[in-house]
């Protein structure tokens, strides 16, 4: 068969960023997020948290840069300003991002940066008990327990957790445009898919429209036929077919937060098989969403999902045919962030909590049903991001 001519992001001129759209995150709400971990490092006893670049650099700074083996990173004291910690030639490029009241001190290529972080935290009297998220490099944490042996070391994640986890009202609206892009490129693409086309066909028409809408695209996984029976995929060659399954699986970002939205659809006439286990999961997403009341665990809300399928024959547990992983991860500026709708999660569902719900089927050899939408909790329970697809016909 002739593979169609690969869609260039072109396609997508006749498509526009929708008007309306929210601001970015402000210099004040940043400054409150600073006042917030510092609150919650008091009453913690820590004395300072070190952050090195990714999300939670820019959560708290806007400092937006990569990690190397030169290190960059922001110490947040228990009281007073924050200090940013850099090489002495990328000051003047780390300052462009910068948006919170911060000192910031250079090292020279042959300098120890730990031991300039040292001190600094001696000089600020915050070199008691030191929180280093938890996601920074072991060269770090070495190189602070050489320069400053009498302190205690302290994964910052309670901090860093109990700030980012709950969502203010202006990141939520951040997260609402990046969903509705989302759920608009699907509706420019799903019509487009042709028999024959690549998994990179039709994502390149994904990825064009969500960046004529407006969205930095962050992944467009698709799946074909048997390739949908494994959660993310198969190295085999696929092609589009009458009957078989796709699976979509895509996301974007806009001004730093995530989308993600999985839809499962079949080009042409589904089968009877087909059609039953997508109803199924629909009613296991539905299950998901009723159960994430608030006060409940994410554990609970796996668990609800997960009794459903053994209701229906799948499983038990995590085996297969059946539901292979958790019911849903968090989201904000990462794709996946802590906490997970995962069994025996203990956190307990609160306002501003932002989830995926996406408890899919898989069955080898066969295929695959994911139904992937986000919700936010809100005082009245969990609101859904994208609105879930209607039928196996109508997936957006």
């Amino acid at each position: 068969m002739a593979l169609p001519a690969s869609p260039a992001s072109s396609a997508a001129t006749d498509l526009a960023p929708p008007p309306g759209a929210p601001p970015p995150i402000s210099r004040a709400e940043r400054e409150a997020r600073i006042a917030k971990a510092q609150r919650l490092m008091r009453e913690q006893g820590v004395s300072a948290l070190l952050i090195e670049p990714g999300s939670s650099l820019v959560y708290f700074t806007g400092v937006r840069w990569s990690r190397s083996e030169r290190l960059t990173c922001a110490l947040i004291p228990a009281d007073g300003d924050i200090c940013i910690v850099t090489p002495f030639f990328e000051e003047p490029s780390v300052r462009e991002s910068l948006a919170a009241p911060a000192e910031v001190r250079t090292w020279q290529e042959h300098e120890d940066p730990t031991a300039l972080v040292a001190g600094w935290l001696r000089d600020r009297k915050a070199d008691k008990v030191v929180a280093i998220e938890e996601t920074n490099r072991f060269f770090i944490v070495d190189g602070l327990q050489r320069n400053l042996p009498g302190a205690t070391l302290r994964n910052g994640a309670p901090i860093v957790r109990g700030c980012r986890m709950i969502k203010s009202p202006a990141e939520i609206a951040l997260m609402q445009r990046a969903a509705d892009i989302t759920m608009a490129a699907y509706r420019h693409t799903v019509p487009r898919i042709e028999a024959g086309m690549r998994p990179s066909d039709i994502g390149a028409i994904m990825n064009g429209a969500t960046v004529a809408l407006g969205g930095r695209p962050e992944f467009a996984l698709v799946l074909l036929g048997e390739a949908s029976a494994y959660p993310h995929g198969s190295g085999k060659p696929q092609i589009v077919k009458a009957g078989e399954v796709i699976l979509m699986d895509c996301g974007c970002t806009f001004e730093g937060y995530q989308s993600d939205v999985s839809r499962t659809f079949v080009h042409g006439e589904p089968t009877a098989r087909q059609r039953m286990v997508w109803g199924q999961v629909k009613r296991g997403q539905e299950i998901a969403f009723e159960a994430a009341s608030l006060g409940a665990t994410c554990g609970s809300v796996d668990d609800a999902a997960r009794a459903h399928y053994v209701s229906l024959g799948y499983g038990p547990d995590y085996r297969l045919p059946g539901l292979s992983h958790r019911t849903g991860h968090g989201i904000g500026m990462d794709g996946h962030e802590p906490v997970n709708l995962v069994r025996g999660e203990g956190t307990r569902l609160a306002p501003g909590m932002c989830f995926s719900d996406e408890p899919g089927l898989y069955i080898p050899g066969e295929f695959g049903i994911r139904l992937e939408d986000c919700f936010h909790m809100t005082e009245a329970g969990p609101k859904w991001f994208s609105s879930p697809a209607v039928s196996i016909e109508k997936p957006v």
